[in-house]
């Protein structure tokens, strides 16, 4: 690095008239209302710390100075590598100070000069965006502005302006000393003006002060070294939007989503070691992406293919395809089509790591039929996989799967359709245990839960789809005020049948066998808490029900020709009951293998 000097400059030598353009490295501006407050404080407290009643404007210049920290610049042309949070904040001060002088018919030599100046024939803003010209207009002019589709900088500058005609003292701060006040802030408020001669030197600045410790963000981070390594200032500045216009997609209803996708796509893409499930273990590819990912692909840029600009290029386009995939997944997690049901599905169930598996497979020259065939079959094997836990008793937390996660990513990375079938079909077969061979044993508990719910609601929806109605499964699992719950077809009272149960855990654990339960809305099953089976029959048998509580009843069999077809078609065991108690539950346990069966297969790995 060339020798790097600093020196002492006040807001009016370093605003007046002066041109600067926001660097490539810096984020948005991010700046909130309790920035602004702490801001506005700070200048107006220490102005008025020196103020005393009866100052001329003269006296201002024995005021004592306000130090605002740094301020690095790259190069003639006053790129802001660090400190824009803090000018462009200035700015949004000094236009309102601007409009207030103006509705007050004063004026102010310096003001106006600080916030835009012209430069061969043409006026424009000090800190020069084009992007925010419009809204900054319209705030120097005293004119609202519609931010509805507006970017995630143009927002904050329009509310932090909103803000600060509000905080600003104006009882202490008045109209007789306004001029003041903007004496002392242009003349009395210093930075140390740093500034770099080269782009390499100006990002070893940026990185080394942001890495120890300023609040930039790894994602921020990652971009400005991303960008740095871009010879070419026009594709520079195209990749640069590119990034932009994907952060503010990933944020949009995620304030973290940014990183959240990148942690996931470094992991299923890159990631090539974890950390040892010992005391005592280092961190590895897997672990170092959760924390300070920047860090990471800068150390390990050489193993990620990135060895010219040309290789950060195709990276950042491969950041926008892989976002844009991520987008889709996020989609199909909250929202229910046909087309990625299984990805709807597990994130019923709070499967945390599905975007990772299923970015895994996706390679960059895939094009959008191909990405949605690989992400259906990796959400069906992640289904299969829910259930082969779930039914075993085991639990599906990050720190206990991420390994075996982790290991599929890398054994499903960038594959062929029929290798990834192939591969999930192994690993498929390797499962310890199917939910057939454990399905009867299975219990209702405070772990189960979730997951038995989402299994009865799965395989209501399914026969509700195979005879020719349309499934209800979202409301099934939908989270509203009266959602529906599990029932218990056995009341919660032993005395009733101590004649079939040996003891009050004898009649616990056949209770809540998975045959023994069923969906209903909260109210109905709030409804029925104390009631026998031929009274709840009734209710089951009802439009309150649907289809599956209605096979316990003979009303279901009846003139219903397609539910008895489906019934043959599968060779289910379904039967009415008049009684329900041990031998019924039996039979109802056995019928839900055979649908489980139905529901949950490897069909999709097969060709």
């Amino acid at each position: 690095m060339k020798k790097i000097e600093g020196s002492p400059k006040s807001l009016k030598q370093l605003l007046h008239s002066t041109k600067y353009s926001i660097h490539y490295y810096q984020r948005e501006y991010m700046w909130q209302r309790k920035h602004i407050e702490e801001l506005i404080d700070d200048l107006t407290s220490e102005f008025l710390d020196y103020y005393q009643e009866g100052d001329t404007r003269h006296m201002v210049k024995d005021y004592g100075i306000y130090f605002m920290g740094s301020i690095v610049l790259a190069g003639d042309e006053k790129s802001i590598i660090d400190g824009q949070q803090r000018f462009s904040s200035l700015t949004l001060l000094l236009m309102y100070l601007n409009n207030r002088i103006k509705a007050n018919g004063q004026t102010h030599a310096s003001i106006e000069p600080m916030i835009y100046s012209e430069q061969f024939g043409e006026k424009s803003f000090n800190i020069d965006v084009e992007e925010r010209a419009e809204c900054m207009n319209a705030i120097f002019n005293g004119q609202p502005f519609d931010t509805t589709n507006a970017g995630e900088s143009v927002k904050n500058l329009y509310g932090r302006y909103t803000d600060i005609t509000y905080i600003f003292p104006h009882d202490k701060i008045g109209d007789d000393i306004l001029l003041h006040f903007c004496d002392w802030l242009a003349e009395k408020v210093f930075f140390i003006e740093i500034v770099a001669t080269t782009e390499q030197d100006a990002h070893k600045i940026f990185v080394t002060m942001n890495d120890r410790g300023l609040s930039l963000t790894s994602t921020e981070m990652l971009k400005g070294y991303l960008l740095s390594e871009i010879k070419d200032d026009v594709k520079r500045e195209k990749l640069n939007n590119i990034w932009k216009d994907k952060i503010l997609h990933l944020k949009k209803d995620d304030d973290v989503g940014d990183e959240t996708f990148i942690k996931a796509w470094l992991r299923s893409q890159y990631a090539k070691t974890i950390r040892e499930g010992k005391a005592g273990a280092t961190n590895k590819d897997f672990d170092i992406i959760g924390g300070s990912f920047h860090k990471w692909v800068r150390d390990e840029r050489y193993k990620i293919g990135l060895n010219n600009t040309d290789d950060y290029e195709l990276f950042i386009k491969k950041f926008e395809k892989y976002a844009d995939v991520y987008l889709k997944i996020k989609e199909a997690e909250n929202t229910f089509t046909e087309e990625t049901k299984y990805v709807y599905y597990n994130a019923r169930v709070n499967f945390t790591l599905q975007p990772q598996l299923l970015l895994a497979p996706i390679c960059y020259e895939d094009d959008w039929n191909t990405i949605i065939e690989k992400i259906n079959i990796v959400a069906r094997f992640i289904d299969l996989y829910i259930i082969s836990r779930f039914t075993n008793y085991k639990t599906l937390n990050y720190s206990t799967i991420k390994n075996f996660v982790f290991n599929i990513t890398k054994d499903i990375r960038r594959c062929s359709i029929p290798e990834l079938k192939e591969k999930l079909n192994a690993h498929y077969l390797n499962f310890e245990s199917k939910p057939k061979d454990v399905l009867p044993d299975l219990k209702l508990n405070s772990f189960t839960k979730k997951y038995i719910k989402n299994m009865l609601a799965r395989i209501t929806g399914f026969i509700e789809e195979q005879t020719g109605v349309a499934s209800n499964y979202c409301n099934y699992m939908a989270q509203t005020k009266n959602p529906f719950e599990i029932e218990h077809i056995i009341s919660d009272h032993f005395e009733w049948f101590t004649k079939e149960f040996t003891d009050q855990n004898d009649f616990n654990q056949w209770r809540n066998s998975v045959g023994a339960l069923l969906l209903l809305h909260k109210s109905i099953n709030a409804s029925l808490n104390d009631a026998e089976f031929d009274y709840k029959l009734q209710t089951y048998c009802s439009n309150e029900g649907n289809i599956y509580s209605e096979s316990l009843g003979q009303q279901a069999y009846n003139n219903n020709p397609q539910f008895k077809r489906f019934i043959e078609e599968n060779n289910l065991s379904f039967k009415p009951y008049v009684a329900f108690g041990k031998p019924e539950i039996t039979e109802r346990n056995q019928l839900l293998v055979q649908l489980v069966q139905l529901v949950w297969n490897n069909d999709m790995f097969v060709e």
